[in-house]
């Protein structure tokens, strides 16, 4: 990657609390669409209009990956409370890295209940802080496990389905890939009629996908890892498209990673930042993003420093940002001239 040696200062800018969506829209389709993919001032549409800016030889590439139910609230056999939050499996179905709290009162050894059934054992502390721990039953930890929505949301929604795209299939990550939380199967079925193609990738989304920078400098952050899986069928189609379109930042890092590595399945902790240089993605479906994320260092570097200008407008426009907040459609390099 380059390394341009950015300060992360550049990617903070003004977010008032009232700004961070704190419920999904309804219906999923009456999200909000900053269309920024002509050289126009950005018009505000909904992602139901979406169908009605695709043709034939365009593909739209989603990340189909479910979000596991990773957040487990236990209790010790003394039956103070205890908190798991599943962050991914070894080689052994039954073992798993993971986060617990309180963890200096958890020690190797330690058993964690729910309603006197075992259901973890926490193993050893791992280098990173992390604990690798043992699912005893995994029917309890499915059934009691909560999604873990972003730490901004204060509120669960009703239906713990809305922070699950419509889409996803194999259970692995731990956030969504949020872009595509605005879809509703008849947007895909209309998206199709127009003549797009719609592909799926896999990436597992890892916490670290969503975590603030804490390094002063691009240079010094370490990235995270994730896996991914791209079928041969998907990747001939994406090569042949006219126009690729991918809906968030864990579709674009997949496939500039297959892009760059030729591999089509593996891990990746590519960090794509400013002088990146592009070769799969075209345009970019993605929501409004935190200060001091790598995915807004990917916006930059996506469209340039005219991201803040971009940022600005929509947010006098009342547009929302985060997880369940609205989104924009770029396109890749477009210099726009209002900014």
């Amino acid at each position: 990657m380059v390394g341009t040696g950015d300060e992360i200062d550049r990617y903070v800018y003004p977010l008032e609390p009232e700004r961070i969506a704190q419920v999904p829209a309804e219906p999923r389709d009456a999200a909000r669409l900053l269309d920024a993919t002509e050289m126009s001032s950005p018009v505000d549409r909904t992602v139901a209009e979406l169908p009605g800016l695709l043709g034939p030889g365009d593909v739209i590439v989603v990340n189909n990956t479910r979000v596991r139910r990773a957040r487990l609230h236990l209790t010790k056999v003394t039956g103070g409370a205890a908190e798991v939050f599943l962050i991914g499996p070894t080689g052994d179905p039954q073992l798993w890295t993971a986060l617990v709290r309180p963890g200096r009162r958890l020690p190797p050894g330690t058993q964690l209940y729910r309603d006197a059934v075992p259901v973890v054992e926490i193993v050893s502390v791992l280098d990173s802080g992390e604990r690798l721990v043992r699912v005893l039953d995994d029917s309890v930890a499915e059934q009691i496990g909560e999604l873990p929505l972003p730490p901004y949301i204060r509120h669960r929604p009703d239906d713990p389905e809305r922070y699950q795209t419509v889409y996803a299939e194999r259970t692995g990550s731990v956030a969504a890939p949020t872009a595509g939380l605005h879809f509703t199967p008849e947007v895909l079925q209309r998206c199709r009629d127009a003549g797009a193609n719609i592909v799926t990738v896999d990436l597992e989304v890892g916490l670290g996908t969503f975590a603030p920078v804490t390094a002063d400098r691009l240079d010094d952050h370490v990235m995270h890892t994730e896996t991914y899986a791209v079928t041969d069928a998907s990747w001939a189609e994406i090569q042949t498209a006219s126009r690729v379109i991918a809906v968030g930042t864990t579709v674009v890092r997949t496939l500039e990673t297959v892009a760059s590595t030729g591999r089509l399945s593996g891990e990746t902790d590519i960090f794509i930042r400013p002088g990146f240089e592009w070769q799969v993605v075209d345009v970019l479906m993605t929501n409004f993003h935190m200060p001091r994320s790598t995915l807004l260092v990917l916006v930059e570097a996506f469209v340039g420093p005219d991201w803040r200008t971009l940022y600005s407008e929509a947010l006098q426009r009342g547009f929302s940002v985060g997880s369940f907040g609205d989104a924009m459609l770029l396109r890749r390099g477009i210099q726009l001239p209002f900014v």
